[in-house]
């Protein structure tokens, strides 16, 4: 589908700004992204599943509950809930995912969870409705497979129980999206290893096509993305952020010793999230629209690059990939800022799930 049909939809939805950086004046606010994102603000991660399936349903879509066994050392045993939903036909699936679980803050409270990453939810909606109206009598490859995961904060828990109940068989890509509630910088992963090589290619050719500013970063935060990686399959992990933000993050994970940041500094973002500053005033609906066009755009052009690139019917299966689980290239230790402060690091949260170490803020 072309990027017209899907600004259409959008209209026709009020689905938010098209995939241009001139915004039309009557898209260019979308208080009804920050008043849904506002109602995941509840006490437990149990709450956030409901207001999901509430907001699933009255899109229109029939969510199918994926519970399993979940929680780790810390939380003791503890059920999760993933919650799909299906868009097209097809005999193999382009798996798009984004986590809707909060992190717990010291204190005991659940974080709002806003930037981390309800925004990231909300534009896998809009997605998600984009291409069901959009497909409607336009016939697709793949089948769309949208997985809200849980307990992504507890070790990537979610993600791992739909691979396992899922099998992998059937997923040709995934795209997981994280950390995506303000800005119009595209933040992306190159770290997933040769397997994935092909949904960078088409990211990137999106991003020059739809005159994206999209920035690779060869060590990028891990995330869902790091489940289906280890499993070998082919995976691109995104976020948004503004500009300034997004290239501070590019120079401390990846700008190595000589990176131009003072000793010690701590990318905003990092600041924010998992923590009680991750608040709903840090949403921008307008951007969280503009991204949610931006992964079903994306969602499109990986179908018919994999369309493109099927074997004929009847020709021998191409050899299988190496686990990328055993490549130590592919698979990178979990990324640290290089620019710790020389004060004893207290232990913190430097990843879009999974705890590490990291410098003291600033």
């Amino acid at each position: 589908m072309s990027l017209r049909s899907l600004v259409a939809v959008a209209a026709l939805m009020a689905a938010g700004p098209a995939l241009a950086q001139e915004t039309p004046p009557e898209l260019r606010e979308r208080p009804d992204i920050a008043a849904g994102a506002a109602q995941f603000v509840k006490p437990t991660n149990a709450e956030r599943t409901e207001v999901l399936v509430g907001f699933l349903t009255r899109l229109g879509f029939t969510p199918d509950i994926q519970t399993f066994e979940g929680g780790n050392d810390r939380t003791g045993p503890m059920e999760g809930a993933n919650v799909v939903v299906t868009v097209g036909e097809g005999e193999r699936d382009i798996v798009l995912t984004a986590h809707y679980d909060a992190v717990k803050l010291r204190d005991g409270t659940l974080s709002q969870g806003i930037v981390d990453n309800v925004g990231s939810v909300m534009a896998m909606m809009e997605a998600a409705k984009t291409l069901e109206m959009g497909l409607e009598g336009q016939p697709v490859s793949h089948r769309f497979v949208f997985v809200f995961t849980d307990q992504e904060e507890l070790g990537l828990l979610g993600a791992k129980a739909f691979l396992e109940s899922h099998g992998k068989d059937r997923i040709a890509a995934v795209v997981n999206a994280d950390v995506a509630a303000y800005g119009r910088t595209v933040m992306y992963g190159e770290n997933n290893g040769e397997p994935s090589r092909f949904v960078l290619e088409t990211l990137r050719a999106l991003c020059a096509e739809r005159g994206f500013d999209c920035m690779g970063y060869p060590v990028y935060p891990p995330s869902d993305d790091r489940a289906f990686s280890a499993a070998g399959l082919p995976v691109v992990s995104l976020g948004v952020q503004d500009a300034i933000g997004a290239h501070q993050m590019w120079l401390a994970f990846n700008g190595g010793e000589d990176n131009g940041l003072r000793e010690g500094f701590v990318p905003p973002v990092f600041q924010r999230i998992h923590s009680a500053e991750d608040r709903i005033e840090r949403l921008n609906g307008q951007d969280v629209a503009r991204f949610g066009l931006f992964i079903a755009d994306l969602a499109l052009k990986l179908d018919e690059r994999l369309a493109e690139t099927a074997p004929p019917p009847g020709a021998e299966p191409a050899a299988a990939a190496d686990d990328p689980a055993d490549d130590a290239a592919a698979h990178p230790t979990t990324p640290v800022l290089v620019n710790p402060a020389p004060s004893r690091p207290r232990r913190g949260r430097l990843a879009f799930g999974g705890e590490v170490p990291c410098p003291p803020n600033i």
